[in-house]
């Protein structure tokens, strides 16, 4: 079995954005956030409107490692998270089952202008499964090009990936030592080998140091 990369070229993650927000804003943010916040997607899953609702974190129990996990959500998609839940129950999953819509029709209570008119469907009482998660990643992956192997842990190694070549040339910070901390990884290889850094990336790094 091929090992999962994440998606580095963030042109890229941008068409994939792009694309599924066309489709159906609950995979765009299921991109959004896994891409965003680094949990597991069988942690993603299972989260329900009221784990972000008036949230700043995440508080959560791993599925894998049965750690508890604060983490904050990331400030930069809040605003999109607050807008995509307005319309859903506390009580509602996130990323609904295939069964849900993103719309459903139902009788316009106004006589002026159509018969019907979308509201947002917040009947659905099952998370989207793994299986189904993996198919709207890969899919859209392929639509835009992205050739290497993708899958469920890309969102979260492309998260790892680009967290660390933000910041290792900060002084302030040492990103893989956070990374190790939010993936829960005893050792700093496992770490390095998990978001993808290659040789030829440690290579470029090289090239640009200078005393």
């Amino acid at each position: 079995m091929n090992t999962v990369q994440p998606i580095r070229d963030i042109n890229k993650l941008h068409a994939m954005e792009k694309y599924l927000k066309k489709k159906s804003m609950r995979d765009y943010m299921l991109v959004r956030l896994g891409c965003y916040s680094g949990l597991r997607i069988s942690d993603i899953i299972k989260l329900k409107v009221k784990d972000v609702r008036n949230k700043t974190h995440f508080k959560l129990k791993e599925n894998k490692t049965d750690k508890s996990k604060k983490l904050l959500i990331p400030p930069e998609i809040k605003e999109e998270i607050d807008e995509y839940i307005k319309n859903m129950n506390d009580d509602d999953y996130l990323f609904p089952s295939q069964k849900y819509n993103d719309y459903v029709l139902v009788k316009n209570p106004n006589k002026n202008g159509s018969r019907y008119i979308k509201v947002a469907n917040t009947s659905s009482n099952s998370p989207i499964s793994r299986v189904q998660a993996y198919r709207i990643i890969n899919e859209a992956a392929r639509k835009v090009g992205i050739k290497d192997e993708i899958g469920t842990h890309s969102l979260r190694k492309t998260f790892g990936y680009h967290f660390y070549m933000r910041y290792k040339n900060n002084p302030k910070y040492d990103p893989v030592s956070i990374l190790q901390m939010i993936f829960n990884h005893s050792k700093r290889d496992t770490t390095l080998r998990y978001i993808g850094i290659t040789q030829d990336d440690i290579d470029d790094m090289m090239r640009g140091f200078i005393l």
